[in-house]
């Protein structure tokens, strides 16, 4: 029997589906399941006829594997993870790869490339997005780890991703935990855009006064301009589906979100990079809030506000959504960019930023057309420090910012709750002011705690101290870290 060009280990949705379109590309597939009945049940059925062989035991898959081998791991991030790549250290031979498809957070990753490598094999991390149907039918990868793996995972990998102008939507990332961490920044823009596209419906439903068959017809305009993108696509299909009774499906579903934990993981990510990413980290909080369904059921009988009142030209107003959800979404992914810019300093990876939003163009949530524009940018600026400083974004920014305004502040008048709107353009404001009020709030910790501060006057990276009781005297605490 012929060797199998690669090995799947765990058939969920993802991991069936990723082995029929490896399958489907000509490449012959060796899957493995603990539960061995689910090996059978898919080999002789939705697998059947194809080049897909089931084996019963990891000895087994590693048997039927053309060397050097290369096994893909699709199982729940963890410690299941660890616990299976103990089991194949000692099945494998020196240089074969072991890759991690699943949502490993990404110190986990770089912590397993190092434990493979000193075995004498190879570990990839790599991003899938896309779901259940771009796993079957084409995602966006994100591989990163051992870079001498590539050449060997390549062609598999670049074959089965979705393909945007002829090109792959799957490139090397970078070194250890890279291909997960550009992952994880993926899931968190993909919060922000949810949560984004959220308020936007909450706005027009509860404010405007637009029903579902409006708002679908507002999705559809939307999604044939600058915001098209798979979400919104989604969304306004939502907007068309009908239950049973000829209700609204959205209508009837429980306003309590539910979430895996990367977007979590994004955002702690930059609080330890320092890095202000407040429009994904609001999309979190968002999330957690919505979750204490009881407890905004009994405060919304106590805790009284405003009752949304609108008056004035609903179409000019739906054109205000639009220039801040756009407005937004930059904002959004230029925070995400920062993210990446401040881990790939931290820890030496050579990230190409106009590769990974060529990455995301197709297969996976966030693609959109947007994402064309970005690549761009850094196809004109490889060192641009901010999305929001590219010319393009710049101008983007400033045509939409009047109806970003209007849309944050009618959303303040009438109670209607807006934090993705209004982080992002508070640090849209934040970023372009040239002076800041921190100098008081360096004053204060000076004042309590002697923590020092820089002047003006001087440069940077001389601090001082005064004496402000009279009572300190010279003594300082540590400088402050920015």
């Amino acid at each position: 029997m012929n060797k199998a060009d690669i090995g799947l280990i765990g058939l969920a949705v993802m991991g069936e589906n990723l082995a029929m379109n490896m399958a489907g590309k000509g490449f012959t597939v060796a899957v493995y399941n603990r539960t061995v009945e689910k090996v059978t049940r898919f080999v002789n059925g939705r697998a059947k006829g194809m080049s897909i062989v089931g084996c019963e035991s990891l000895e087994a898959l590693c048997d039927a594997l053309k060397k050097p081998r290369k096994v893909m791991i699709m199982v729940k991030a963890g410690t299941a993870v660890d616990a299976l790549i103990e089991k194949l250290i000692p099945l494998l031979d020196e240089g074969d790869v072991i890759i991690d498809g699943g949502n490993a957070h990404y110190p986990d990753t770089m912590r397993r490339t190092e434990y493979v490598r000193s075995k004498g094999l190879y570990f990839v991390g790599t991003g899938v997005s896309g779901g259940e149907e771009g796993a079957l039918k084409g995602p966006s990868m994100m591989p990163g780890g051992a870079v001498e793996a590539w050449p060997l995972i390549k062609p598999i990998f670049q074959s089965i991703s979705a393909h945007v102008d002829g090109e792959p939507c799957c490139d090397w990332v970078g070194e250890s935990g890279a291909g997960h961490f550009v992952k994880m920044v993926h899931n968190g823009i993909e919060y922000g855009d949810m949560q984004l596209i959220c308020e936007a419906y909450h706005l027009m439903k509860n404010y405007v006064g637009m029903d579902d068959d409006e708002m679908n017809a507002v999705f559809d305009k939307w999604n044939r301009a600058e915001l098209d993108s798979y979400l919104i696509q989604i969304t306004r299909d939502i907007l068309s589906r009908r239950d049973e009774d000829g209700s609204m499906v959205v209508e009837n579903i429980l306003d309590t979100a539910g979430q895996k934990g990367t977007g979590k993981w994004t955002a702690v990510s930059a609080l330890d990079a320092g890095v202000p990413l407040t429009l994904i980290g609001e999309s979190v909080f968002s999330r957690f809030l919505s979750a204490m369904k009881e407890e905004r059921v009994a405060a919304s009988k106590i805790l009284k506000g405003v009752v949304p009142a609108f008056s004035g030209d609903r179409e000019a107003f739906i054109e205000d959504v639009r220039q801040a959800l756009y407005a937004s979404k930059i904002v959004s992914y230029a925070q995400g960019y920062q993210l990446m810019r401040a881990a790939a300093k931290t820890y030496g990876w050579k990230l190409n930023y106009g590769a990974i939003a060529l990455m995301w163009r197709g297969g996976c949530i966030i693609r959109s057309a947007f994402l064309g524009k970005i690549k761009e940018a850094f196809e004109r600026d490889g060192e641009l420090v901010n999305l929001m400083l590219d010319p393009f974004f710049t101008q983007a920014l400033s045509s939409a910012q009047s109806g970003w305004r209007r849309v944050c502040a009618a959303a303040a008048m009438n109670g209607i709750p807006v934090p993705a709107f209004s982080s992002a353009l508070a640090y849209y404001d934040g970023y372009r002011c040239e002076r800041l009020p921190a100098n008081l709030l360096q004053a204060q910790r000076d004042y309590f705690g002697a923590h020092t501060y820089e002047r003006v006057d001087r440069p940077r990276g001389e601090f001082f101290h005064t004496n402000w009781t009279g009572e300190g005297g010279s003594t300082t605490a540590e400088t402050y870290t920015n």
